[in-house]
């Protein structure tokens, strides 16, 4: 799975190069070779895998090197750009793999807003996707090392891989090209434009990420697209809520941060009731700090979140950096993300250009990103999960601004995928005839959608 989500018959991991020093030292000679003509006063790698052929070149020919990091620290100079230079200075960019061409355009940005000047990349690996046509679109000339379809030509005369996944790889990437003039996905990843009339259980088939496939496949199985909000205050209330309603939902959501009795014990418990009754665990914990804190966060406290909860969520105001942080603890565990793009509050802030950020952000981590909380469709790719909260079986406003909506609004007419229901269930005389209603009504909006 590439990191823009779409899946390649070929993946080149190429950070095992650093326990490699006389390949390194080749990787960076051939790199030089390319751009030792070129005029630049500095280099710069692109974080992280990059990063040793960037030093490696720069101690191998004696020219200054800067590091830029993906987010900047809440504690330090915290700068974005670390070295020595000086304001119009020209840097090269190195890259080791170039797919899209955003993560070189991206470096590109960032080092501009501090004052150096991007014209010049070598990158060792050229997918030959679209990327080297995206970056010279963006001013940056890009030199390659290899080409995918000469390096695949290579390990074939070597008897490495055979003619038939050499067949694939060719392809796949004359069928999957990057829009120089665009920046989503590959032309051949576009999906059908009317994804709202296409069943859970087919979206299933064709997600990315492998937490929107179990998600998808289980509200198909249970016929259930409701997600009940347990914002209650001790884990008592919680276990026994998902006990009852466990049943009728695809999804529970907690609020850990306001149960006052909580003790690990509590994660062990609600995971025991998600597989009983064939559930995911939303923590709605809301991150919205840099990569590295959110990554402490997620990780480590007092609730450790990404011990016991498949999906969290988090506000897209850092950048890529936070989804990043938080990929690089979930994505070993099998967890998924879903990034705020709107909310059901009278005047939030979520829109506009705001919310299209929000967007393409995810689109970029399809690997880990599953979807958003929204209050409509915001996008056309089958594995994004829309998930809506402020659902009632009576439209309204409650007196703190929160907006209501019905589930035929949700489901049919606005597109989402998931309702999320709070105090419609959990203050409800009976909890689990409630959340039968709700899914109930979820389904048969979900179906008159399909027809």
């Amino acid at each position: 799975k590439l990191k823009s989500g779409i899946m390649s018959p070929v993946y080149f991991d190429l950070r095992v190069t650093v326990s490699y020093p006389k390949l390194l030292s080749q990787i960076s000679k051939e790199l030089w070779k390319l751009c030792k003509d070129d005029k630049f006063d500095v280099i710069c790698g692109v974080p992280y895998t990059a990063l040793p052929f960037a030093t490696a070149m720069s101690t191998e020919n004696d020219v200054p090197m800067v590091l830029r990091r993906k987010e900047a620290k809440d504690y330090g100079t915290k700068k974005m750009v670390e070295g020595v230079y000086k304001q119009g200075a020209n840097c090269l960019i190195v890259e080791d793999v170039v797919t899209s061409g955003m993560s070189v355009l991206e470096t590109a940005a960032s080092l501009k807003e501090e004052g150096l000047i991007c014209t010049h990349a070598v990158v060792l690996l050229d997918r030959q996707q679209g990327g080297p046509e995206r970056i010279t679109d963006g001013g940056v000339v890009l030199k390659s090392a290899l080409t995918v379809t000469k390096f695949i030509e290579v390990l074939e005369k070597a008897g490495k891989i055979d003619a038939a996944t050499c067949e694939k790889v060719r392809a796949f990437v004359k069928e999957n090209q990057f829009d120089p003039t665009s920046k989503g996905a590959p032309k051949a990843a576009k999906l059908n434009p009317k994804i709202a009339t296409v069943s859970y259980g087919k979206r299933a088939e064709m997600a990315g990420s492998a937490l929107a496939k179990q998600l998808l496949s289980i509200m198909e199985a249970k016929k259930s697209n409701l997600s009940v909000a347990a914002d209650l205050g001790t884990c008592k209330e919680v276990l026994e809520l998902a006990d009852k309603v466990g049943p009728h939902v695809c999804v529970l959501k907690t609020h850990v941060d306001v149960m006052s009795d909580f003790s690990p014990a509590f994660g062990e418990a609600l995971l025991k009731l998600a597989e009983k009754h064939n559930f995911l665990i939303f923590e709605d914990r809301k991150f919205a700090d840099i990569g590295n804190t959110v990554s402490m966060q997620y990780s480590g406290g007092v609730y450790k979140i990404a011990d016991w909860s498949h999906i969290t969520n988090a506000h897209s105001v850092p950048g890529p950096g936070i989804i990043d942080g938080l990929a690089e603890v979930g994505l070993p565990k099998g967890r998924g993300l879903l990034m705020l793009a709107e909310m059901s509050s009278s005047g939030t802030l979520a829109a506009g250009s705001y919310k299209d950020q929000t967007v393409q952000m995810a689109l970029n981590r399809r690997d880990f990103c599953m979807g958003f909380i929204c209050t409509s469709r915001l996008c056309e790719d089958a594995g994004m999960v829309h998930m809506t909260p402020g659902v009632q079986l009576q439209e309204g406003t409650d007196k703190l601004g929160q907006r209501y909506l019905t589930p035929d609004v949700v489901i049919r007419e606005r597109e989402s995928d998931i309702i999320i229901v709070g105090r419609g269930v959990y203050k409800a005389d009976d909890p689990a005839k409630a959340a039968a209603e709700y899914q109930r009504k979820g389904w048969e909006a979900y179906t008159a959608r399909l027809a």
